[in-house]
């Protein structure tokens, strides 16, 4: 029988569910436990005891503001586990436990808050990692996006594994697992933004398997994965912590037809567009085609390509075109889709 006590959850979020009362308690039971269920999380508790741990721990965390909150290939829910999830498999960790942290606006749709959440809760049982807390407040209408989450996440690596720029050397190969620039232009077609509509879908997705793939190798230097700012970033990020250039061959790197063509069109540049799962590497250049051939045998990797090399002639981030030309790739300043993660 109905507990006479508990509200039938349907319409819209109102400011009731973040009271801290009935409808609150209605909202985090129905929704988030019921979808989020397991062992350890416990919603009668402050904070969730964890069992103990072997290695060095790894802590990260993340907020997430993408808009729409549902797009081809994902929602904010998958994104927001994908993105805590591959910052702890780039840094070579085994990523185990989330905490969720739901910022609702007043007036959000229910139903579209419970496929959110769902779609979360796959998500992490795919990614084998367990939500063990969280927390949940309601924002007035028209103070928010619909809906923000944030992440946290705890992760495990082995005290051996050493991954940094501070390892990267001359000489070191430059790898990416696959396409660049499908998240973000999957949800800039989501926007119907320009009267664009298309069928490209993000590549969200968790990045453990890649990163595990090249764990093996003793010549990895360092895993990135190019979200905000994309693969242009990261190579920015490489040059001003080493004090090396980077030299790009534009042939090499994978871009889908489709997100050449938005690009083309409305002038942006796929190498800044945000990606959410994809890894860029850097390892030793004797190593680098086995590791590649180790990506390319997962279905994730299939598509991954070695597209350049860090070198001590330079200081810029160069890439050069099949007609045998050049170009900086500049330093992103504007944000050229807010928004998007």
């Amino acid at each position: 029988m109905n507990d006479p006590r508990s509200p039938i959850l349907s319409g819209v979020v109102s400011l009731a569910h973040g009271n801290g009362g009935r409808h609150m308690r209605a909202l985090i039971d129905a929704v988030f436990a019921r979808h989020l269920a397991n062992p350890l999380l416990d919603t009668t508790l402050d904070a969730a005891p964890l069992p103990a741990m072997e290695g060095e721990i790894l802590f990260t965390t993340d907020g997430y503001t993408v808009q729409p909150l549902e797009f081809p290939g994902g929602t904010i829910g998958s994104l927001a586990v994908h993105g805590t999830v591959n910052d702890l498999a780039v840094s070579g960790a085994t990523p185990l436990y989330l905490s969720l942290g739901a910022l609702i606006e007043e007036g959000l749709e229910l139903s579209q808050l419970e496929r959110i959440v769902a779609s979360c809760a796959r998500a992490a049982a795919e990614c084998g990692v367990r939500i063990v807390a969280g927390d949940t407040k309601v924002l007035r209408r028209g103070e928010g996006g619909g809906l923000y989450l944030t992440t946290s996440g705890i992760g495990v690596r082995s005290r051996s594994a050493a991954l940094g720029m501070q390892h990267i050397r001359p000489g070191d190969a430059v790898l990416v697992s696959g396409p660049v620039g499908d998240h973000g232009t999957a949800v800039m077609l989501a926007r119907e933004q320009f009267g664009l509509r298309g069928e490209l879908h993000s590549d969200s997705a968790s990045v453990l398997p890649l990163t595990r793939a090249l764990l093996e190798f003793s010549g990895l230097r360092f895993m990135r994965d190019p979200t905000r700012g994309g693969l242009a970033t990261v190579c920015h990020e490489i040059s001003v912590a080493t004090g090396l250039g980077m030299h790009l061959q534009q042939a090499a790197i994978p871009v889908r037809d489709p997100v050449q063509s938005v690009c083309d069109m409305l002038g942006y540049d796929p190498y800044y567009l945000a990606c959410e799962g994809r890894v860029v590497a850097v390892i030793a250049e004797d190593q680098a085609d086995a590791a590649l051939a180790a990506w390319q045998a997962l279905p994730q990797g299939s598509e991954a390509a070695r597209i350049g090399q860090v070198a001590a002639d330079i200081r810029h981030v160069v890439l050069h075109t099949p007609l045998g030309g050049s170009r900086i790739l500049e330093e992103l300043e504007d944000d050229p889709l807010p928004r998007i993660c």
